[in-house]
């Protein structure tokens, strides 16, 4: 099954009230109109595309190492994915798929790393949750999401609605700014060229990691 399969089996289950979430429509309608107005503001248009120069970037993995693309991009071009979150259902099943891609990626000579503005901690959950064996990297306050143009500060009517559902932010990230990142996948080259960037403003919706087999191909074809 497709990984956007998976997730629309999911929201399908999901807006449909069936346990564990238990929703009311009106959670449903607050969190589509949240979602239609990231779409609305033409935020995904403005964010890092194909040709760019990758943003650097400094962060640390769970275990307090600090990697960047320096180092992950000494020998191989770099898979980077943007997630909002463990306590995401659809983040999780993207990153349990890209679990499964992770050796056709490595087959054809690429690192994959994840991103999130969630604490080390938590980081360290998303690891052990989904049983990933590629890094996973905090974001503080979405520092790398903005320089890749994907972060967007959540409105507040959003704000209540995810703290009445217990869903506390400034908890799990370690900061109070209720951002988020839109979910975004980069292949960005040795030479920190980005070959292929795909982001939707709609968080329920994760492109294929096959998807972005041909960019790697080329990468391996024809290196740096």
């Amino acid at each position: 099954m497709s990984l956007q399969a998976r997730l629309d089996a999911f929201k399908a289950e999901f807006e449909a009230g069936k346990p564990p979430s238990s929703v009311s429509p009106a959670v449903i309608d607050t969190m589509h109109r949240a979602t239609g107005e990231v779409i609305a503001s033409g935020a995904a248009t403005k964010a890092a595309k194909g040709g760019d120069i990758a943003p650097s970037f400094v962060l640390k993995d769970p275990d307090g190492r600090l990697l960047s693309p320096v180092e992950l991009l000494t020998e191989v071009p770099l898979v980077v994915s943007f997630y909002r979150g463990v306590w995401c259902p659809y983040c999780n099943l993207e990153l349990r798929a890209l679990q499964e891609a992770l050796l056709g990626f490595r087959e054809l000579g690429a690192n994959l790393v994840a991103i999130s503005p969630q604490n080390q901690v938590n980081s360290r959950k998303s690891l052990r949750t989904n049983k990933l064996e590629f890094p996973i990297l905090s974001d503080p306050r979405n520092q790398t999401a903005a320089a890749f143009g994907l972060r967007f500060t959540l409105p507040d009517y959003l704000i209540e609605l995810y703290k009445s559902l217990k869903n506390d932010l400034p908890a799990v990230n370690g900061d109070t700014t209720w951002t988020l990142p839109m979910p975004g996948r980069f292949v960005i080259g040795q030479d920190r060229v980005i070959r292929y960037a795909e982001i939707n403003p709609d968080y329920t919706h994760r492109p294929e990691p096959a998807d972005m087999l041909p960019a790697l191909r080329n990468q391996a074809s024809h290196p740096a």
